[in-house]
């Protein structure tokens, strides 16, 4: 039975130019097994219908905060983080799909579990209209998620779920851009305990290789590494850490500027089971049944000839 008191969970959803994808999103929010949450959809200026799309879904678990600015990722998880009623914090983005077991997983193992803060899982990788395409399958252990130069801190950010109190202490780096995520596991790590299930969670959206996106995220990679390993004075591991990103990067401008895509760097996007690839096709088919109606009486989402690359 759903806690009239406050939500025990608090999902953030920073949200940007979501409207082809939103209505999906919260659709599988609405479809959580585990009913104890509050949604903070935190608008970084859209100039769409992303706005409208969630206030008149009309759930009263759906908070959407609009100040009309553009302020970045890691600026509005923090705002998330101070509005946070739930004494765990999920994220979530506004084009991805929770699988209805989220939620209760990750909580089920954070009470069994009270050692880790912060929880993630595995994803299935997905474009379009529910196209799967590959698997995300990083580590599940503390050690090996932030063990090695050239696979640094592998924790899906979309699938994080920890304690509130924790995302307090840290909190985001705002200066961190495109690499907030893992500037935030580097300064915490040392006092911290990070674990993944094995297990597939999340529904992860990627229309396609972004080389401007990868050549940022590869440079601030750098500089975030680079930092803590100074620090620490393991000078061995700056310099891995700087060939790995660099090959990296040469690999991704290669797949892209060759049009070779994943078939280049098959590690962004490993090949999907038959089970794997059967049960996002579930759980896309039940988000899709979900999805909720506009007060005006359409859909949450444009119709599927409308529904192509997301712009968030």
């Amino acid at each position: 039975m759903l806690n009239r008191g406050e939500p025990l969970i608090s999902i953030a959803m920073p949200v940007l130019n979501c409207e082809r994808t939103v209505g999906l999103a919260v659709a599988s929010v609405l479809n959580q097994h585990h009913e104890n949450w509050e949604l903070l959809a935190m608008d970084d200026g859209s100039s769409d219908r992303t706005v409208e799309i969630l206030q008149s879904i009309g759930d009263p678990r759906i908070r959407v905060i609009v100040d009309g600015q553009h302020r970045g990722l890691p600026a509005r998880l923090n705002h998330a983080i101070d509005l946070a009623r739930g004494a765990y914090f999920a994220r979530m983005d506004g084009d991805d799909i929770a699988y209805p077991e989220r939620l209760r997983r990750q909580l089920e193992y954070l009470l069994a579990h009270p050692e880790v803060d912060l929880l993630g899982a595995r994803m299935v990788m997905f474009r379009g209209q529910g196209e799967a395409f590959g698997f995300w399958r990083g580590p599940s252990r503390h050690e090996a998620i932030c063990g090695k130069a050239w696979a640094p801190m592998r924790l899906a950010h979309p699938t994080w779920l920890g304690r509130t109190s924790w995302f307090r202490q840290y909190r985001y780096c705002t200066r961190a851009a495109r690499m907030e995520d893992r500037e935030l596991l580097f300064r915490s790590a040392a006092r911290s305990r990070f674990a993944a299930l094995p297990e597939v969670l999340m529904g992860y959206r990627e229309e396609h290789l972004s080389l401007k996106k990868s050549l940022t995220g590869r440079r601030h990679g750098i500089k975030v590494q680079l930092r803590y390993a100074l620090q620490q004075r393991r000078y061995g591991y700056a310099a891995l850490t700087i060939g790995a990103e660099l090959g990296k990067a040469f690999l991704d401008t290669a797949a892209v500027t060759t049009h070779l895509g994943y078939a280049l760097v098959p590690y962004r996007a490993p090949a999907l089971t038959p089970a794997l690839a059967a049960r996002f096709a579930e759980v896309w088919s039940l988000t899709c049944l979900r999805v909720p109606r506009l007060q005006s009486g359409g859909t949450a989402f444009p119709p599927a000839q409308e529904y192509v690359e997301a712009p968030c």
